[in-house]
């Protein structure tokens, strides 16, 4: 498998260069044709750097959409972030970190670089479906925001090798989901200021606890939780989480 990987994503020489000037040139095109108001075009750039997930027979399309689902959703949310401001510098901003993902955290295998690519994807997927997908009926919030944890959840495990990798992911997808169906009869955003929200209240408290039994998993696999640090990493979390839903503003937010 690694001879393989290295003959597709070449480390050096010419084949290198090419392949990181395709790779700079996607977020480059993404705000180009996000500027001529072009979107479909621009999800096309980013659906077209993963041509390899179709390139097999239909029945392979949904296992290899798994394996490559974090990169997939890291380059949609970046477009719907592009799509939500008329900003340039907002959105050549958007353009270059989606380029930083591309080049520096994608390609990262470590267990610890992979725990962070699942981590963004989960929150800038979440933070962009509530931004964009308001308006919807609750229901396509719930199953969105429950398939982009799960696809999260198990970019996760994999990582690990935990052969119950399945049932952790499905369960963090329903606790999502249910978390969106529960919360989303309000929809708080964050900053609680005229026009200016932007994240909504299932994803802070998901990126928070995600974060926290992410990170408790972690340290577990590697024999580096103690005690203490399990404590403190459960305490910040409720003490977080409490603090998010205690001091929401509650009134007249039903949707």
């Amino acid at each position: 498998m690694k001879r393989v990987a290295s003959k597709i994503k070449p480390k050096s020489g010419f084949s290198y260069f090419v392949h990181l000037f395709f790779t700079v040139l996607i977020p480059i095109l993404v705000y180009v044709f996000v500027r001529v108001d072009l979107v479909p075009l621009a999800l096309l750039i980013i659906l077209l750097g993963k041509w390899r997930v179709f390139a097999v027979q239909p029945r392979h399309w949904w296992p290899n959409i798994r394996a490559n689902g974090v990169d997939i959703l890291v380059g949609v949310s970046f477009l719907g972030l592009m799509t939500e401001t008329s900003s340039v510098g907002l959105q050549a901003s958007f353009a270059g970190v989606y380029a930083l993902w591309l080049l520096f955290l994608k390609p990262r295998s470590r267990p610890l670089y992979v725990a962070l690519q699942a981590f963004v994807a989960q929150t800038l997927s979440l933070i962009v479906i509530f931004l964009i997908l308001d308006a919807q009926p609750l229901g396509v919030l719930v199953l969105a925001a429950g398939l982009v944890s799960y696809i999260s959840a198990r970019h996760f495990f994999t990582n690990f090798d935990e052969s119950h990798t399945p049932l952790y992911a499905h369960t963090w997808g329903y606790f999502a989901a249910a978390i969106t169906w529960l919360l989303g009869h309000w929809l708080v955003f964050y900053p609680q200021l005229p026009s200016t929200g932007i994240i909504a209240q299932p994803a802070l408290l998901l990126a928070v606890i995600g974060f926290s039994l992410g990170a408790l998993y972690y340290l577990e696999r590697n024999d580096r939780l103690s005690v203490l640090l399990q404590r403190q990493i459960l305490f910040i979390m409720i003490a977080a989480t409490v603090l998010v839903v205690a001091l929401s503003d509650w009134g007249d937010k039903t949707i």
